[in-house]
């Protein structure tokens, strides 16, 4: 290479060299400017609704299953033999106590009666004539035994007739609800047919669900249990009337039996319904509302509000142990302590240290206990 070359290179590496540190000075200057800026516009602040942790009576609740039942449920049968000849069924329909439902071919049953009350009214007549000839001693002490003795198995075969053609006709035992039927008329049913069910309408319903022994053992009747039906029916209150006395060996559970006062909207007789059953009694809890909770894989925490000396309020991530929900507000096990603020309504904006605004106090709006 020549003098003169070697010279133009050494000229175009020095140029680009100095360019490179002019670039990298002036992206200091830039960073530098940018960082006083930002240093200079204000922390963003976040608005929440504020809550106090206080104390609120809990009652630790376990959920059954229950089996709705009506206090008088039967399935009707027919004692006696023989051909429909009448049919007043109608499914769903409310009959009330006495109603003829089913009535039975008894043609050959009034014959008889009619044959039967004949031979009552002549036993009758002929009891008569020797009552009479006995007091012109015209007949024995022992006629008039004989003739009162006819009359009296005439009138109970009269009575016998009478009770067979009763049984023949089915009539409801109480004001019930008619079920599902598939009988028509000229059908024959044999002795013990089920026909249809009776579910009775009375002023309660009783509720069946099993509990855990140790559940049933702190039971004890007249205790309240709660039924819940759907998200769109309110919850019930029932009583609790009875205890089964005995523990099923399979499961180790035990029958507990509720009364509910029915209405309009109670249950179906055979619908399942869930019940809230107490464990124990009443205990002072920590609650904060549900929206001040935040849940995540590595636990649940919330944001306890931390003033400084300035009067700046800042978030501060807590972890804590929850516990059940009490409508909307949760029951806090462990890692707050009654009297602090947490962050409520806008929590999920926040994080570590971040500058947070209250914009009012969260007040509880339901006091519904769930699981």
């Amino acid at each position: 290479m020549n003098l003169s070359g070697w010279i133009g290179s050494s000229l175009l590496l020095t140029a680009v060299g100095a360019t490179a540190v002019g670039l990298e000075g002036w992206k200091r200057e830039s960073l530098a400017a940018d960082a006083a800026i930002a240093a200079a516009q204000p922390a963003p602040v976040e608005a929440v609704l504020r809550a106090v942790v206080r104390e609120r009576e809990h009652v630790r609740t376990t959920l059954a299953i229950g089996t709705v039942r009506a206090l008088r449920s039967i399935t009707l049968q027919n004692e006696l033999p023989g051909t429909i000849a009448a049919l007043h069924l109608r499914p769903g329909a409310v009959v009330e106590a006495g109603a003829v439902l089913i009535e039975l071919d008894v043609s050959v049953e009034r014959a008889e009666l009619r044959a039967q009350q004949a031979a009552a009214r002549l036993a009758e007549t002929l009891l008569g004539r020797v009552q009479r000839a006995s007091s012109n001693r015209g007949a024995s002490a022992a006629d008039v035994d004989r003739a009162q003795a006819e009359l009296d198995v005439a009138r109970a075969n009269v009575e016998r007739i009478q009770a067979i053609i009763d049984r023949k006709t089915l009539r409801a035992p109480f004001r019930a609800r008619l079920g599902l039927s598939d009988v028509h008329v000229g059908q024959y049913l044999n002795e013990g047919t089920p026909i249809t069910t009776l579910q009775g309408i009375d002023d309660t319903v009783e509720i069946d669900f099993t509990v855990a022994q140790d559940v049933a053992a702190a039971l004890r009747v007249g205790d309240r249990v709660e039924v819940l039906r759907t998200s769109r029916a309110p919850s019930r209150g029932a009583e609790i009337v009875a205890i089964d006395a005995r523990v099923e060996r399979a499961t180790r559970n035990a029958w507990v039996r509720a009364r509910l006062a029915s209405t309009h909207e109670a249950p179906a007789p055979g619908a399942s319904v869930r019940v809230r059953v107490p464990m124990g009694p009443p205990q002072s809890a920590l609650v904060i509302p549900v929206s001040a909770l935040r849940r995540s894989p590595a636990g649940d925490h919330v944001f306890v509000l931390r003033a400084e000396e300035s009067g700046l309020l800042r978030a501060e991530a807590r972890r804590v142990n929850s516990g059940p929900s009490l409508g909307d507000e949760v029951v806090i096990l462990d890692g707050l302590t009654s009297g602090e603020e947490v962050a409520a309504a806008g929590s999920f904006k926040l994080h570590e240290g971040a500058l947070v605004a209250v914009k009012g106090t969260w007040e509880a709006t339901s006091a519904s206990e769930g699981e």
